[in-house]
């Protein structure tokens, strides 16, 4: 009897928990989006009348389908209208299935439209000349948008923001610009969510004043504005690769070199540190000529070298790349190969990146290597000597062999004839060893 009890409890139980796990949770249909056929999170209406999730049909349109999904008919208007009575019900149904574990849907905030951020825009403007606090409020109106969503953010950049931006710092900067601190920091830190800017945006932003003021966050600003001014001074910099003006002009502002290479002595985060190395390689390889030699000269005197030297240590690929363009740059002059010479890390670490990193430092480190090795000036030949030692030999008859471009396969073969010309005067204990290199001839 105990037994049959037993048994007629376990088969309830079991057929119990058959039933709860064959139960599955069916979407409705009008709630599925005909695109993704997922659940929507946020339905938009076609005029046509037809209601598909907003980020699907967006994708859609996009990619150039200008007809209706559903329908094949051709869009008459590409205006996306909120469908809240289907949003409500979908909301409802994911409180209603809470215990199947579906969480309910947010209510999703309506995009900015084109208009809306051309009337913010042109509020900026006015206000930009007069009302110093209704213009910080607005411009961090539109970076809170932009921080919205992806959507608005590419509706505000459309719109034309950057240069309505840079208008408005150049303006401010034209005045006493320590009195306009905050509504210029507020734009700075806008202007890096829009890159990025268009030429008019880089004209602005290329004037004296401007210059000058950004120069001066990058000095006296706190962490935030120092990087702030270091994205936008960048970006101005490579906007105009055939107009070298505003690097001449940059440079020749007071402080402005000091606190590039601030940035990469106390660095502020690596983003800051790429854009103080791009700024500094357009100055060493990108200014006149007469004021080239200056600049490099003026970099080589604040230990920019060293610094770079032990950057490339362990410095990841982007920051490695950038480095060593600047430092090609600088072993362009006397005093930069000088430097580069006393330092212990110089050579060793330069002929490491030779097909460690990637095609662009490899060839960084190739014309480092030839400009050092081609304009030695030491009797003994000390530099050629430790290149040997470091395995510079090897690298280069290993990057022909895997092939590079030809400007670099050029001083490749007229190093390794020079090397060569050396390595025979040496005596080696082991031929295949040069770390066993004597350093007499």
């Amino acid at each position: 009897m105990t037994l049959s009890w037993r048994r007629l409890r376990a088969g309830r139980r079991a057929a119990k928990e058959g039933e709860s796990g064959d139960m599955e949770l069916t979407i409705p249909n009008h709630f599925r989006c005909p695109i993704s056929l997922d659940l929507m999170k946020d339905p938009v209406t076609l005029s046509t009348g037809i209601t598909y999730d907003r980020h699907s049909i967006e994708t859609w349109i996009e990619t150039e389908n200008f007809t209706c999904p559903i329908t094949n008919q051709v869009l008459t208007s590409f205006d996306l209208i909120p469908n809240h009575t289907i949003r409500k019900m979908i909301q409802d149904w994911c409180v209603e299935k809470k215990s199947f574990g579906i969480e309910r849907i947010p209510t999703p905030r309506i995009p900015i439209s084109s208009v809306q951020v051309t009337e913010i825009l042109s509020k900026i403007s006015t206000s930009s000349h007069h009302q110093n606090h209704d213009c910080q409020v607005l411009v961090a109106k539109i970076k809170a948008l932009a921080k919205e969503s992806e959507r608005n953010k590419r509706c505000i950049v459309a719109s034309g923001t950057g240069s309505v931006l840079a208008g408005a710092f150049s303006a401010l900067s034209n005045s006493q610009h320590h009195q306009n601190v905050a509504v210029l920091e507020e734009i700075l830190s806008a202007l890096t969510l829009v890159f990025p800017l268009d030429g008019e945006a880089s004209l602005y932003l290329g004037s004296p004043a401007s210059l000058r003021c950004m120069v001066w966050f990058l000095e006296s600003g706190d962490l935030s504005q120092r990087r702030n001014a270091a994205l936008v001074l960048k970006e101005t910099a490579v906007s105009s690769d055939h107009d070298h003006q505003k690097i001449d002009a940059l440079a020749e502002i007071e402080g402005a070199l000091e606190a590039l290479v601030k940035l990469i002595k106390e660095p502020v985060c690596a983003t800051s540190t790429k854009a103080s190395l791009v700024i500094i390689y357009q100055m060493v390889n990108s200014s006149s000529s007469p004021s080239k030699e200056k600049i490099k000269e003026r970099f080589v005197e604040m230990e920019l070298v060293s610094m770079l030297s032990d950057i490339l240590v362990d410095a990841e690929r982007s920051i490695c790349e950038k480095a060593l363009g600047v430092l090609d740059g600088l072993c362009g002059s006397q005093q930069g190969r000088e430097k580069a010479y006393l330092h212990a890390l110089t050579m060793p670490v330069v002929v490491k990146k030779i097909l460690r990193i990637s095609d662009l430092a490899t060839e960084f480190s190739v014309s480092i290597l030839w400009k050092l090795c081609k304009n030695e000036t030491r009797e003994d030949g000390g530099v050629v000597v430790e290149s040997l030692q470091v395995g510079a030999f090897q690298k280069l008859l290993l990057l022909l062999q895997v092939g590079c471009a030809e400007r670099t396969k050029e001083k490749a073969t007229d190093l390794l004839k020079a090397l060569n010309i050396h390595r025979e005067r040496l005596e080696c204990i082991d031929s295949m060893d040069f770390k066993q290199l004597k350093r007499s001839f």
